[in-house]
């Protein structure tokens, strides 16, 4: 898979795991309504400072976004967020339980 192709396939995955439509995320971008689909569909990419934009609507990083590893990105910073100023053994008791729900 090509950059260009995972960029497109990346959004569609973010967007619906957000539950909006292109439609909806184009206006929200502050586009026309078929700027996302015009993006996905291949008819274009977006610029580095829209990206950095589409990044930013769905709250994760680009590195996040790249990662394709994570399936949800915001749901992992949000709980980043949250553990980040625990002390070292509730960070050490959060991980021992979710070890224990990957069993």
């Amino acid at each position: 898979m090509d950059c260009a192709e995972f960029i497109r396939n990346r959004i569609t995955q973010l967007r619906i795991a957000k539950d909006v439509s292109e439609y909806q995320m184009s206006l929200d971008l502050g586009h026309s309504k078929s700027y996302i689909q015009g993006i996905t569909s291949g008819r274009a990419l977006p610029s580095m400072n829209e990206f950095i934009s589409i990044c930013d609507y769905f709250k994760i990083t680009p590195k996040d976004f790249f990662d394709s590893n994570i399936d949800n990105p915001a749901l992992m910073q949000e709980l980043l967020n949250a553990v980040s100023d625990l002390h070292d053994g509730d960070i050490e008791l959060l991980i021992s339980i979710a070890q224990k729900f990957k069993r």
